[in-house]
């Protein structure tokens, strides 16, 4: 894997980052954080649709000898954001609103 194609794939995992952050309403951190949850949530949605055996819905992209596959990596996202917020605001939860 060249240098380009390692800066593409980190674009495309920024993006799927930035995306999983607006649909979750939750964002942790800046450019960076965008990337890293866009790859830990590719590696995530990919390894969860291969243990339960879920197909293949769309096409994956072909980066060099890498296959980036978009939806796994939206959903891995999505639900490694989630899990984030629930740790992050697990122990905030108020009934009434205090003044």
């Amino acid at each position: 894997m060249d240098l380009l194609q390692l800066l593409t794939l980190l674009v495309i995992a920024g993006i799927c980052g930035a995306i999983a952050q607006w649909i979750v309403a939750f964002s942790p951190g800046s450019l960076l954080v965008s990337i890293i949850v866009g790859v830990i949530g590719a590696y995530l949605g990919t390894a969860l649709a291969t243990l339960i055996g879920i197909p293949n819905i769309l096409p994956a992209l072909h980066i060099g000898t890498l296959s980036f596959n978009l939806l796994w990596a939206m959903l891995g996202s999505i639900a490694l954001l989630y899990a984030l917020k629930l740790l992050r605001n697990s122990g905030r939860v108020q009934l009434f609103n205090r003044r």
